[in-house]
């Protein structure tokens, strides 16, 4: 990993193009989150379902509230939680596409806690942040695990190593339930039961 490859990978992005990343969790497929047109190339790169939402990442918490309105509950959360390997569910704001989020009022916020998604977040955010995979096939945790069909469709591959390998916890404070268990779920169950 450089600077170079994060450079190259935000310009790509910035044209509407497709990227390769590293997060703490498994690789992510990125793309500029609020592009329609670049959102509809994740879906179909993945030859995934237009209802499935895809989450956005973003460097921080501060970030993450220019997208979505949060209330006093999900941005305790957010600051408990993020970076880390967890998806928080809010109500997003109106420049979010519903393409994004399958047409669904709320939208996943990431913050990845990695150094190499962190540094291309910082150069351009908010990124598409979806399984770097054909959907139903496993999720790439090395570059060279990544199906043939992805690495065709990205303008840049970040190679940061290999990954931890378990999708995020998924959660929607907002009724106190988990979506989807992952990493830090013991501990997202317990803040949800005491706050």
């Amino acid at each position: 990993m450089t600077d170079e490859s994060i450079a190259a990978a935000a310009d790509a992005i910035g044209r509407g193009e497709l990227v390769v990343y590293p997060t703490e969790t498994v690789y992510g497929l990125g793309a500029d989150a609020l592009d329609e047109e670049a959102i509809e190339r994740v879906f179909e790169a993945k030859r995934r379902a237009r209802d499935k939402p895809v989450s956005l990442a973003v460097p921080d918490v501060d970030a993450a509230l220019e997208y979505v309105r949060a209330t006093d509950r999900e941005e305790r959360f957010m600051c408990e939680f993020l970076p880390g390997p967890v998806t928080v569910l809010c109500e997003k704001r109106e420049e979010v596409p519903d393409a994004l989020t399958g047409g669904r009022s709320r939208v996943g916020i990431r913050v990845p806690d990695h150094e190499v998604a962190l540094a291309l977040l910082g150069e351009t955010a908010p990124v598409t942040a979806t399984s770097a995979n054909v959907s139903g096939r496993p999720s790439a945790t090395r570059v060279a695990d990544l199906d043939d069909e992805i690495r065709d469709a990205a303008a840049v591959v970040v190679d940061g190593g290999e990954t931890g390998g378990t999708g995020s916890t998924v959660v929607n404070v907002a009724d106190g339930s988990i979506v989807r268990e992952g990493p830090n779920a013991d501990d997202v169950r317990a803040w949800l039961g005491s706050e």
